[in-house]
């Protein structure tokens, strides 16, 4: 009997099979687990606003204190916990989480997403499932998946000509959470002014609808908690990889220095963003202002980097399949954790922040060309052009181009990455 090879499709199967079988390993051995802490604080803020009459920024997780951080109406949007026991709350954040994945797979593959065949989604699978930032949003039961499927979901309708809801996803992500609001900002540099509109209508309409529902708790978050960063977490915590979080490794950040470097990076992406939507390379354009949100947040934890996956889209489509692996395997490593105890000195600067670097080194070098059939870049050939349709969140008309050819976690951060 012969034995099974790559080129059967037993042979796929039992691969398959072997790869889960080590991840599974693997994300039930080496990095902790963070038993739902995040997803703690949501259900834990619900309850005793719904069933104790007590305000959602009263909350505390026992025996810590963290709380509640998001704008209050991500409360009424996490409403259905409020009936639920907390092991029913799990089993719903994982089906939201997957349901979220899903969305996000099948529109950064583009329409087609079928000819990748079951074998290939599955290795897929197995990859994105070492992912650090993937898996710590699955094992926190957080929101920024959920989050990032919204705005994609809009880039889908913009480039897909129905552009009449465009808009709505990402002004319901920036009434959740603040950061996706910079996605107005590409809109806007787009010139996509009734998407731009719709966006800021919805986070409005949606922010108005949380202070109607409790003034009290909106008054609050606006007022107070918003500028209250202790109340997320420590800037200098090795998880925060953003800007805010290198220069708080530093030493105590200077808000004026902060400002400056922020108000440098938005100045590159909007350049950069801007040549990506000229290009009509929507995938860039939006990968660009996800890696951007994360370096000007005042805190961007790990698991926050999953707006990191369309950055890896672009780079494989744009045929830089080497160094797109080699920058996603150092996200799967959890090597920033080796400087937990200690980030001082060179190797604490440069290594304490690699996942900065990384998310920085993308804002930069992100491909932002037009792309071509398949999502290969387009070469010049000496044959006569032809029409072809651009794929994924790339316009849906027909264009005029050329013819395309780590280490353990310590067990003692029980309570670690808020929000």
């Amino acid at each position: 009997m012969t034995a099974p090879t790559l080129r059967t499709d037993r042979g796929r199967a039992l691969l398959v099979l072997a790869l889960a079988t080590a991840v599974t390993v693997f994300t039930a051995t080496v990095p902790l687990l963070r038993d739902f802490f995040d997803l703690r604080v949501y259900y834990g803020a619900v309850h005793t606003w719904v069933h104790h009459g007590g305000r959602i920024y009263d909350y505390r997780v026992p025996g810590t204190s963290y709380g509640f951080t998001y704008p209050p109406f991500a409360a009424l949007v996490m409403l259905p916990l409020a009936p639920m026991g907390r092991h029913t709350a799990i089993v719903a954040s994982l089906l939201v989480n997957l349901a979220a994945l899903a969305v996000v797979l099948r529109i950064l593959a583009g329409p087609g997403w079928r000819r990748h065949g079951w074998f290939r989604w599955s290795l897929a699978l197995c990859v994105l499932a070492l992912f650090e930032p993937l898996r710590d949003t699955f094992s926190f039961g957080q929101v920024n998946l959920v989050l990032l499927a919204l705005v994609l979901g809009d880039a889908w309708l913009l480039t897909t000509g129905r552009d009449r809801w465009a808009g709505v996803g990402i002004g319901l992500a920036a009434a959740v959470k603040l950061t996706p609001a910079l996605f107005i900002g590409l809109l806007l540099l787009a010139r996509r002014w009734r998407a731009a509109g719709v966006a800021t209508a919805v986070a409005l309409a949606a922010t108005g609808l949380a202070a109607w529902a409790d003034p009290r708790a909106s008054r609050f978050y606006w007022t107070e908690a918003l500028w209250d960063t202790n109340r997320v977490g420590r800037l200098d915590y090795v998880s925060n990889q953003s800007l805010q979080g290198v220069l708080a490794r530093l030493g105590d950040p200077d808000r004026s220095l902060w400002a400056a470097v922020v108000l440098l990076v938005l100045c590159a992406w909007a350049w950069r963003a801007s040549r990506a939507v000229a290009a009509g390379n929507w995938t860039a354009a939006f990968a660009l202002t996800g890696a951007a949100a994360c370096l000007v947040s005042p805190i961007t934890w790990v698991h926050h980097l999953v707006w990191l996956l369309p950055s890896f889209a672009v780079l494989a489509r744009a045929g830089h399949p080497r160094p797109a692996g080699v920058l996603y395997a150092v996200l799967c490593t959890s090597v920033v954790w080796l400087w937990f105890e200690d980030s001082s000195g060179i190797d604490g600067f440069l290594g304490s922040n690699i996942y900065t670097w990384i998310t920085l080194g993308l804002l930069l070098g992100l491909p932002t060309g037009p792309e071509g059939v398949g999502g290969a870049p387009t070469r010049r050939t000496g044959r006569k052009p032809k029409y072809v349709r651009y794929e994924g969140l790339r316009p849906a008309r027909r264009e005029h181009a050329p013819d395309a050819a780590g280490p353990p976690f310590g067990r003692h951060r029980e309570f670690d990455d808020r929000t």
